[in-house]
């Protein structure tokens, strides 16, 4: 018996390694809180995860975490898109003012029987005027001739809006080389040919020539080919073009 209880009370474990254990891990953790506490927030990580909750509780158009807009606000607010919605589109007002001048010049080209010289085409680029250069210039020549001149004195008085635009003058030519004595190519041709037209219409002090510019493009920018006498004098063109002061590309039909 006394045998029997010896050997049990050997195999007794010895516990007593625990408390310094339990006080290690005491103190660990009084250190990782103290740590925590010494360390900064990562705003960061802090707005994903309110802007995750935010999203998740959220409920129709507004959500839970949000701070219902105040009486005032929500009259501004509304205020505000009205005013917006009884805004005039600027593009549509001003697509009115082009079709209204091309009425104009279309009037004036009907009244004095030039729709064979003159034409006018509206686009998303603008307002276009096309004069045909038999009725502005001699052959090889850049200097206006008289009934050039008429044309130009009228356009200018046509050009003259209120607010201005930007106004481009180009010259345009055949495919026939250009080598006189003055020009030795088309190009120099369809540069002083815009040049002398635009000093024409620039005779008009309403109209602000910071406004203007000319640009000569010789032959290549036929409109048709240059297969036949007619095609080839359609070339031969001068175009004024009034450039928008607003976007009209989503107007035009």
């Amino acid at each position: 018996m006394r045998k029997h209880r010896r050997n049990k009370e050997n195999h007794h474990v010895d516990e007593s390694w625990l408390l310094p254990y339990s006080d290690l891990l005491t103190l660990l953790v009084a250190l990782f809180i103290v740590l925590f506490a010494m360390s900064e927030i990562d705003i960061q990580k802090y707005e994903e995860m309110s802007a995750f909750f935010k999203s998740e509780f959220s409920s129709g158009d507004k959500g839970i975490m949000e701070h219902p807009k105040s009486v005032p606000e929500v009259e501004n607010q509304e205020k505000e898109e009205q005013e917006k919605e009884e805004q005039p589109d600027v593009g549509q007002t001003e697509l009115l003012h082009l079709q209204e001048l091309q009425k104009k010049i279309n009037n004036y080209i009907t009244q004095n029987n030039l729709t064979e010289s003159l034409a006018t085409d509206l686009s998303d680029e603008g307002l276009m005027i096309s004069i045909k250069n038999d009725v502005s210039f001699d052959p090889g020549s850049a200097e206006v001739n008289e009934g050039g001149q008429e044309i130009a004195a009228e356009i200018s008085q046509l050009l003259y809006t209120d607010p201005p635009h930007q106004i481009i003058i180009s010259g345009h030519t055949d495919n026939v080389p250009m080598n006189n004595a003055r020009f030795g190519s088309n190009w120099e041709l369809s540069v002083m040919r815009a040049v002398n037209f635009m000093s024409l219409v620039l005779e008009n002090n309403q109209l602000d020539p910071a406004k203007f510019s000319a640009k000569g493009f010789g032959e290549h920018q036929p409109i048709v080919p240059n297969d036949s006498e007619v095609n080839r004098s359609r070339n031969r063109r001068v175009e004024v073009l009034i450039l928008p002061n607003y976007d009209i590309g989503n107007h035009i039909d």
